[in-house]
């Protein structure tokens, strides 16, 4: 299902209503592919983090005010990870499928390679994991796409009876600006990239 260009809350409460019928079994695997106007969302990891810390959860941001540009809103979600960005110019994925080898690990791992695969088929582009040196914690699970030493897509999940939603998020020509205004999920805002930085040229999402 392509959505076009979509609010974060749209997008979600539909992932959410998609999620009961495949766990209902009365729909098949879906994925959903939308453009949303710009968002900060957290994952469980940064909610945890906050909760950890009464006095900061108390002053938890609703929104982020982004130099020259302007004020995005906060929304805390229920997948895997820290915070990121949604926004123009990026494509964004929600598979919701029925895992029947419930293995949350592999199923990560095949997001990435499906990932990889298709940039290197459809642009040359050298797509690999996290580089071990990029680690944030030594063994650590780190998901996501890599060009060189740069992030290019990442991913954060949710799954519930062994149906998945939530998904991955591709930086096709997203202004890198919004990145850089927090860490994405955990890093520098400077690691990130585009498709459009990475090959010199426009890169579209239709």
């Amino acid at each position: 299902i392509y959505l076009g260009t979509k609010t974060y809350q749209e997008a979600w409460e539909l992932q959410k209503q998609l999620f009961e019928k495949r766990a209902e079994g009365l729909i098949e695997d879906t994925l959903v592919l939308v453009e949303h106007a710009p968002v900060y969302t957290v994952g469980r990891a940064g909610i945890a983090a906050t909760d950890a810390h009464s006095a900061a959860a108390e002053h938890a941001p609703t929104e982020i005010k982004v130099r020259k540009l302007c004020s995005v809103p906060v929304v805390e979600v229920e997948r895997g990870g820290k915070l990121t960005f949604h926004g123009p110019g990026q494509l964004v994925g929600y598979p919701i499928f029925a895992l029947p080898h419930h293995d949350l690990r592999r199923y990560l791992r095949d997001m990435e390679r499906i990932l990889m695969s298709t940039l290197a088929e459809e642009t040359m582009l050298p797509a690999r994991p996290c580089p071990e040196t990029l680690l944030l914690e030594p063994g650590q699970l780190q998901t996501g796409v890599w060009v060189r030493d740069h992030k290019i897509a990442s991913i954060g999940i949710a799954v519930k009876r062994w149906v998945t939603y939530h998904g991955f998020a591709l930086n096709l020509r997203t202004d890198l600006r919004y990145f850089e205004a927090v860490e994405p999920c955990g890093f520098q805002g400077s690691i990130m990239t585009t498709l459009e930085r990475e090959m010199g040229a426009d890169a579209n999402i239709e």
